[in-house]
């Protein structure tokens, strides 16, 4: 009956509320006010990342060379669609 008793409180203790030390409640208090700048700076560093490669890419004319038709070829059909003006040059 005595091993009923410890193993009954064995039990008992697993499941009841444990006393955290000032050490583990400051260890705990240190990560939940350290979390909103790491997850801030781990955004801002993706985000520079990204643009400093776009940047990179616009440089070297890897993606801006197609942009730039793109932008210049859509000026140029509407300039050439502008009404009074041939396709010849004469008017």
């Amino acid at each position: 009956m005595n091993t009923d008793k410890t193993y009954a409180e064995a039990i008992a203790s697993e499941y009841a509320p444990k006393e955290t030390s000032k050490v583990v409640a400051l260890k705990k208090l240190d990560r939940r006010a350290k979390l909103p700048a790491k997850a801030f700076v781990y955004a801002f560093g993706v985000c520079a990342t990204l643009l400093l490669g776009l940047g990179m890419c616009l440089c070297l004319g890897v993606i801006g060379a197609v942009i730039l038709l793109l932008l210049l070829g859509r000026s140029l059909i509407v300039q050439s669609r502008a009404p009074g003006v041939n396709r010849s040059g004469s008017r």
